[in-house]
């Protein structure tokens, strides 16, 4: 059975978890890029974006892991809408965005999902 959301990992040491929005002109996308700093993932050694945008698949986004030991991933998204996800953490490991746009409940046990709205 896999693990949803590990409090060990929240991100309680000063670091932030970042969704960065561009919005382009006379595009109907969102360039959205997605951060975790070190202080999220603990010692994960991988990291998969997952949510609607990605129809839930668990390996269409993998986070490119950064010097500082921090993930990102960038993804375009349709303006106008608001999208669930969640981080993947070393293929069994669940973790919301602690600064999500908004959360909403999962139909999948009692927890939550984050949602970036676009």
């Amino acid at each position: 059975m896999q693990e949803r959301y590990n409090p060990e990992l929240t991100d309680n040491k000063g670091g932030s978890m970042i969704v960065k929005k561009e919005y382009k002109k006379g595009r109907h996308v969102c360039r959205v890029t997605f951060n975790l700093p070190p202080t999220a993932v603990g010692y994960a050694r991988t990291v998969n974006l997952v949510g609607e945008f990605n129809n839930w698949d668990r390996n269409s986004t993998p986070m490119k892991k950064l010097n500082n030991g921090g993930f990102t991933a960038t993804v375009d998204l349709k303006k106008g809408r608001e999208y669930q996800f969640l981080y993947l953490l070393d293929k069994r490991c669940w973790e919301l965005d602690r600064e999500a746009d908004k959360f909403v409940k999962s139909p999948y046990g009692d927890c939550d999902n984050s949602v970036v709205i676009v």
